[in-house]
């Protein structure tokens, strides 16, 4: 792996890393409070509650704009994972064309 290849691998995770920042609550510092597997435990479990019903009008509110910003954060992570992934498969398409040259 050359330099230009560990450059672009340290661009994308820093570009994920910026992602995760943004339409974050006021307050958050401007990191995810949750990661991945916490934000989808929980929307899963928000999505059970809105399904089951007979909550007042404010509470179904509530709980589906917590599941929006839980979708956004999965969003983020899922984002930053492919972002991660199409990076090193470059890295590795670009080796093997290198390779292929020599």
């Amino acid at each position: 792996m050359n330099d230009n290849q560990l450059a672009g691998l340290a661009g994308a995770a820093a570009s994920a890393r910026s992602a995760d920042a943004q339409d974050l609550p006021p307050g958050s510092a401007g990191q995810p409070e949750l990661g991945y597997e916490q934000a989808r435990d929980e929307l899963v479990e928000v999505v059970r509650r809105l399904e089951a019903g007979g909550l007042s009008l404010e509470d179904s509110l509530a709980l589906w704009e917590r599941g929006e910003l839980l979708t956004r954060i999965c969003e983020r992570h899922l984002a930053g994972a492919r972002e991660r992934v199409d990076a090193a498969l470059a890295v590795v398409e670009e080796d093997v064309a290198d390779t292929a040259q020599e």
